[in-house]
């Protein structure tokens, strides 16, 4: 496919995609979250993911989210883990737990601490990064996992081959595929992903898409993940704070496009930072040919191995 094609006039429907979701806070927020899980399940996604707190601060509501994904719905759930806070003992505990729930994926990341800014610092019993955190959970059980990777510089690194470097630690830890931080530029995920496979990395990198309603929300999130905001994004949202549909119509238009120009380039697999809305994400998988699969947990899970 050439990106001088008609928009969105012959894409096969040969794309996976993944979901993430936050573990509510409240009634009104859970039955959001289970709304929003409800309407994307018939796409069969490979997984969907729950995020876990600054410094494990939502452990709990995490594990109660991610359990009842596996128990009550037709969906393989991924389980964010991190380092923070934590002794080795305590993060093994909590995967035990996991697996226990039947639950074979993990997100396993390094974290952040829970003063936003504060610098990292490792726990003195726990595991150093998430290369460490990779290898002792595949000790446990053979975990699929993946982990993160940045087509744009990490805001604790140096220079991109330190970047790079740290992601083939936990590839070589055991990883299966890393997932990106969003991002709004093709040609940074293909840069990205050229640098990669230059340096040895030959597992899966699957772009994250955040599908931007809010760019003044967007660039609260990409301060803290040193992610790049196109000055066009401002312009293009410009007048629509008042008109919720239109809105939509545009950040749909925006996500679906960034796509679209990712499967140009040979991507196939995607990731959507839902932020437990399912609306957006819906519309841009439509948008690329992604259609409800037969009803059904072992004929979702198999289409979606």
């Amino acid at each position: 496919m050439t990106l001088d094609q008609p928009l969105y006039a012959d894409l096969h429907g040969d794309i996976g995609v993944s979901f993430e979701f936050f573990p509510p806070k409240n009634e009104k927020m859970e039955a959001t979250l289970w709304e929003s899980i409800q309407t994307l399940a018939p796409l069969a996604p490979r997984f969907v993911s729950v995020t876990y707190g600054a410094g494990g601060s939502t452990r709990e509501r995490t594990h109660a989210t991610v359990a009842r994904i596996e128990r009550e719905t037709p969906l393989a759930a991924a389980a964010h883990l991190t380092c923070v806070e934590a002794t080795k003992e305590e993060i093994n505990a909590v995967a035990e737990e996991y697996w226990a729930a039947g639950v074979r994926h993990i997100v396993a990341l390094r974290g952040d601490m829970p003063v936003m800014g504060e610098p990292y610092r490792p726990h003195p019993g726990g595991y150093a990064n998430a290369a460490e955190l990779v290898a002792g959970l595949k000790r446990l059980h053979p975990f699929d996992i993946s982990v993160a990777a940045y087509p744009e510089l990490h805001p604790e690194s140096g220079t991109s081959q330190a970047d790079l470097d740290n992601l083939k630690r936990k590839i070589d830890a055991g990883a299966s595929r890393a997932i990106t931080q969003f991002f709004f530029s093709p040609d940074c995920f293909f840069r990205f992903r050229d640098a990669a496979a230059a340096a040895g990395i030959d597992a899966e990198i699957v772009p994250g898409i955040l599908p931007v309603t809010s760019v003044a929300q967007t660039r609260k999130f990409a301060g803290l993940c040193g992610a790049s905001i196109p000055g066009w994004m401002d312009r293009l949202f410009d007048g629509l704070d008042s008109l919720p549909a239109a809105r939509q119509l545009v950040a749909a238009t925006i996500g679906a496009e960034l796509c679209r120009q990712l499967y140009a380039g040979g991507v196939r697999n995607f990731h959507f930072y839902t932020l437990n809305r399912a609306e957006l994400a819906y519309a841009i998988c439509h948008l690329l040919g992604v259609r409800p699969k037969p009803e059904g947990r072992d004929t979702i899970k198999e289409q979606a191995a």
